[in-house]
């Protein structure tokens, strides 16, 4: 499996050489640009996303805040899980970084050893995408536009495959709903535990902040129907 899109003729590596011949005609800072967005500035503003979606449901203090911070929490670790579902899947199809086996391509990021298949960073960075969505749309919506745009830069790149960036894109999406159900079932007694605490309670609500109509959905949605019902997100 080694030897995996090693063909000129492959749909894979034409959209490879489409994609990354864009860095030979952009200027030299926006490739610059790109290998900061597409190393460290999307994930980056994933972590501040849910940081920010953290901070609106504690402001709001709604009666399912435990729930919906538990929600946020498993963000970060379903994008863990999804990184260690990874290492034997490169291990057994070891597939070599595209610029190993492909002349002529422009790769902004040097001293990639590892193998190419799936991308760490897709698979990161849509595992954010798709737990923050669970948790609230709107917010879900941002992160999963962010990991699209992660895809593309790792390939622009020249340091993945079009293919290892959809693979990590499904292993991401695959952790993040699967494993979502039991993660909500163990992270929110344990959130519930900790808004009963005095001082750490503050973490899940803020101080003055009173519950609003109960319910158990994940989170509640920010717009109001004609009858001014607040509108859920997604259902635990």
């Amino acid at each position: 499996m080694a030897g995996l899109a090693e063909s000129g003729s492959n749909p894979d590596v034409e959209l490879l050489y489409d994609i990354n011949g864009l860095a030979k005609d952009a200027p030299h800072w926006f490739d610059r640009v790109m290998e900061y967005v597409g190393e460290y500035g999307v994930l980056l503003g994933l972590v501040l996303a849910v940081l920010w979606c953290w901070w609106t449901v504690r402001r709001r203090g709604a009666e399912d805040a435990a729930s919906s911070v538990a929600a946020l929490v498993w963000a970060p670790l379903a994008a863990g899980i999804a990184v260690l579902v990874n290492v034997p899947i490169r291990g057994f199809v070891e597939r070599p970084r595209p610029f190993n086996d492909h002349q002529g391509l422009e790769v902004l990021v040097s001293g990639k050893t590892d193998y190419s298949f799936v991308s760490d960073h897709a698979t990161i960075a849509m595992a954010l995408g798709v737990a923050l969505f669970v948790a609230n749309r709107k917010f879900g919506l941002v992160g999963i536009g962010l990991a699209l745009l992660e895809g593309f830069c790792r390939v622009y790149m020249g340091v993945h495959y079009p293919t290892d960036v959809v693979g990590g894109f499904a292993l991401g999406t695959a952790v993040a709903l699967l494993l979502s159900p039991l993660a909500m079932a163990l992270l929110t007694p344990l959130m519930s535990a900790i808004e009963r605490s005095p001082r750490a309670g503050r973490l899940i609500r803020a101080r003055g902040t009173a519950g609003e109509d109960g319910g158990r959905a994940v989170l509640r949605g920010s717009r109001k129907d004609g009858s001014g019902a607040e509108e859920r997100d997604l259902a635990a």
